[in-house]
């Protein structure tokens, strides 16, 4: 039985954070609106340092650490926005970070981690690669492994994204977050169901990695094998700490197909005139193909990140 993290740990997380976060700004689409049936409040964290929700977790996790654990600084693998972050909270508080990262990972995520000063250390594109990289890295170094979603110290600074949508007093009906480890759907269902326990809590995950989706469906534990989505950010298996807060407060795991995922990402870039990677499209893209259940509410969706290629869009 796993003891979550409380809405007094979320809000003291909120606080140690302050110093290393932006607030990001809540907007809004009329033309989405109309297209939608519903009134939609875009969370807008591709704002967020780092372009990405993940500078919350981090920062929390590396401010959490004694003076004795900082010593040999910290490790992770990731191959996107968790490393990016990681490596800024450990640059900001004055320590080494390891990164390990699949060789297939976006350039410009490598680029980030190293403006960062995270040193990368590249293995094959899988899971299990990654880990025994990992394993490697932390016997070597003696690093403090953060994992990039299935960890509270991560949970908790997720946590804190919501944490400010409601400090707006919207009256939300629904929030939607997309899964990948679900380390910010996690989050933001333990924050949202403490302050507002009939408001419902959805995730949004692409076809071509819908292992929250199965595994919620199921009620048990299911891995991604081979997972295949333009979402980059989403292609990692749901964790088991975050599986369990999904369990008891999510209420509902929807998916979208690449097609869709495109579309709605390009609405964003067009209506709204703002840059969103293909993960954080997924919520759009999974309410607007759904959009019966939606009708006439008030929708909180998190954009989770805005680190894409330019080079490499899909339009």
């Amino acid at each position: 039985m796993h003891v979550f993290p409380t809405l007094e740990n979320i809000q003291v997380a909120h606080q140690r954070i302050q110093p290393f976060i932006h607030r990001t700004p809540i907007m809004k689409s009329t033309a989405i609106n109309e297209l939608a049936g519903c009134e939609i409040f875009f969370k807008c964290e591709n704002f967020q340092k780092v372009g990405a929700f993940k500078a919350r977790g981090a920062a929390n996790a590396v401010a959490k650490l004694n003076e004795g654990q900082k010593r040999n600084g910290v490790a992770t693998h990731s191959s996107g926005n968790h490393a990016a972050a990681l490596a800024r909270a450990a640059s900001v508080a004055g320590i080494k970070s390891y990164i390990v990262m699949p060789s297939s990972a976006p350039q410009i995520k490598k680029k980030a981690v190293s403006s960062y000063g995270g040193e990368i250390i590249e293995c094959e594109p899988n899971l299990l690669a990654r880990e025994t990289t990992l394993q490697q890295v932390v016997a070597d170094t003696g690093a403090i492994f953060i994992p990039p979603y299935d960890y509270f110290d991560v949970i908790e600074g997720q946590a804190t994204c919501a944490l400010e949508m409601w400090e707006e007093g919207i009256p939300f009906d629904t929030i939607m977050a997309p899964v990948g480890g679900g380390g910010l759907l996690g989050g933001t269902a333990l924050t949202s169901k403490y302050i507002s326990p009939n408001t419902k809590v959805i995730g949004a995950e692409p076809k071509g990695a819908d292992d929250a989706f199965r595994s919620f469906q199921a009620r048990e534990l299911i891995p991604m094998q081979s997972p295949n989505t333009i979402a980059d950010g989403l292609l990692t298996s749901l964790g088991k700490l975050n599986f369990a807060i999904i369990l008891e407060h999510v209420d509902d795991i929807l998916t979208a197909g690449d097609v869709e995922i495109i579309e709605a990402m390009r609405l964003i870039y067009e209506r709204m005139k703002i840059v969103v990677e293909p993960s954080c499209a997924v919520p759009l893209a999974a309410l607007l193909k759904h959009k019966e259940q939606f009708q006439n509410q008030k929708v909180g969706i998190i954009l989770s990140g805005g680190n894409v290629d330019l080079g490499k869009l899909p339009f």
